[in-house]
């Protein structure tokens, strides 16, 4: 920030890291991924910023949703929706996906320029537990927890006599659903060695048949 030179995506940038941290955000706390990481952007590239703590980017997000209502920052129009939507290639339709999408404010347009905001979360975690597949599923359930809805697997705790969780591996389904929201989940119920089971969307790359969906109204 401190170069005597930017270019347009740069300048673009600092201009949203200004805004943030006039919002109250740590910039310390976060970092940039994709084509800037390297040096590799082109004049259309989108922004990726990074936030490597869940308050900073919860606040990150915050943040963003008041500079839109404040007209400093701007919703994706209609044509960035449908590309969206065209790239995740989800089981959604494209109404539902956009409904979903634009309540979880990880992402809006600075003069014109799309950018993300990714969350790392920076604490050790355990040990990964190894899951077997068992079989598909379709469940309508009430989400319990949503504390780790925007990680790595995105993960929703459900009201479930025999599962304990809906677990994503598609960043589609990050943030998805809200505590005390009822959602309609397709899946793959795996179990691990101790009877614990959960339901994973996004087994394999492309999650066709995969999705988890609120159920409004």
């Amino acid at each position: 920030m401190q170069a005597a030179q930017h270019d347009a995506i740069e300048s673009d940038l600092f201009q949203l890291c200004n805004l943030l941290q006039q919002g109250g955000l740590d910039l310390s706390q976060t970092g940039i991924t994709g084509s800037l990481l390297i040096g590799a952007q082109q004049a259309h590239s989108d922004i990726d910023l990074v936030c490597y703590s869940r308050a900073a980017f919860h606040q990150c997000r915050d943040i963003t949703c008041e500079l839109i209502e404040r007209q400093h920052l701007h919703e994706l129009d209609e044509h960035d929706w449908q590309a969206s939507y065209q790239r995740r290639s989800c089981d959604l339709s494209y109404s539902d996906y956009v409904w979903h999408e634009r309540r979880k404010y990880n992402k809006a347009v600075i003069n014109g320029r799309k950018f993300d905001l990714n969350f790392i979360d920076d604490t050790l975690t355990p040990e990964l537990t190894p899951y077997q597949k068992t079989e598909a599923i379709t469940l309508q359930c009430t989400i319990i927890d949503d504390t780790h809805a925007f990680d790595y697997p995105a993960e929703f705790k459900i009201a479930h006599e025999q599962i304990d969780a809906i677990v994503s591996f598609t960043a589609t389904y990050t943030g998805q659903a809200l505590k005390g929201e009822t959602v309609l989940v397709s899946g793959i119920v795996e179990q691990n060695q101790l009877g614990v089971k959960r339901i994973v969307v996004g087994s394999n790359r492309e999650a066709h048949g995969e999705y988890i969906k609120v159920l409004r109204g």
